[in-house]
């Protein structure tokens, strides 16, 4: 009789329904304990971003989400076309395949706009939202106020174009100046460099010239988790803190439960430059 159980309880964990959760896109580690939370790394960049993060805020489930072919990672399923809405897909799929249970989403940069994407397309399964430093159309970067999708496709595939013509040397000279430009912080540089030099070029300029032509605001109404926005002005940026804060309340106005906050002294990454300030947004964002 156990014998027979054993056997029917070995066959049952070997079936594909009881598999642990497999992806060519993305792989998930986990640390910790507590309630669930997954943070979502941005462009060219890694899940090492968030180790003092997690440090700084036990007590919680942390899913750590790689991205295929960024940081020292193959590219996997990444290889070709879009990345940035096949690799939300695939963290919603995680997400229902694990039973999480409506789990905070935190995402920065290219991660935020992957975390957008899950919570407006799949807002059964996020219980919070937070955006870490990312416009829901960075095309506006790059067309002005009145661009729109279809007016920047022309700009983004010129970028895509230009980076599959650059050399290593070429592109390894313009994330120095990248990352030099998104982290304050001399100390905090080298990992985010590394991760940036060892992520797949071709990869990261198709993920870039997604992002370009991705405007999410007309499906921000369909978010219902509570959200958080953090933002910081960018270097050299042509107008003031004030004109910042209407930019980010316009864009961010569909979302029908939403906190922005502008980090002061910080640049791109946060976590960083910024990582008590930065842990402090975590721990007020998460006890909601």
């Amino acid at each position: 009789m156990f014998r027979a159980f054993f056997a029917a309880a070995a066959m049952f964990a070997a079936s594909p329904a009881f598999a642990a959760f497999q992806s060519d896109r993305i792989s998930v580690t986990t640390e910790g304990s507590g309630p669930d939370v997954v943070l979502i790394h941005g462009l060219a960049s890694s899940p090492r971003v968030w180790k003092g993060t997690i440090e700084k805020v036990p007590g919680y489930r942390y899913h750590l989400v790689q991205i295929a072919g960024m940081g020292a990672t193959p590219p996997g399923g990444n290889a070709q076309g879009a990345v940035v809405a096949p690799v939300a897909e695939e963290i919603a799929r995680y997400i229902r395949e694990e039973k999480l249970g409506k789990p905070a989403v935190i995402g920065h940069s290219m991660g935020g706009t992957i975390a957008m994407m899950i919570a407006a397309r799949h807002p059964e399964e996020v219980g919070k939202l937070m955006v870490v430093d990312m416009h829901p159309f960075i095309g506006l970067m790059f067309g002005g106020p009145t661009a729109t999708a279809d007016s920047v496709r022309p700009i983004a595939d010129a970028m895509r174009a230009r980076s599959a013509k650059a050399t290593a040397e070429e592109r390894a000279a313009e994330r120095e100046r990248t990352i030099t430009s998104m982290i304050n912080t001399a100390s905090e540089r080298p990992g985010p460099l590394e991760d940036s030099r060892a992520s797949n070029p071709d990869e990261v300029a198709n993920a870039f010239s997604e992002l370009i032509v991705t405007d999410l605001r007309p499906e921000l109404k369909a978010i219902t988790a509570p959200t958080t926005v953090l933002y910081v002005m960018p270097a050299g940026a042509p107008f003031t803190d004030a004109q910042l804060d209407t930019v980010y309340k316009a864009a961010y106005a569909d979302v029908q439960n939403v906190t922005l906050k502008r980090v002061p002294k910080s640049a791109h990454f946060i976590m960083l430059d910024a990582p008590d300030a930065f842990a402090e947004d975590v721990k007020a964002f998460l006890g909601n």
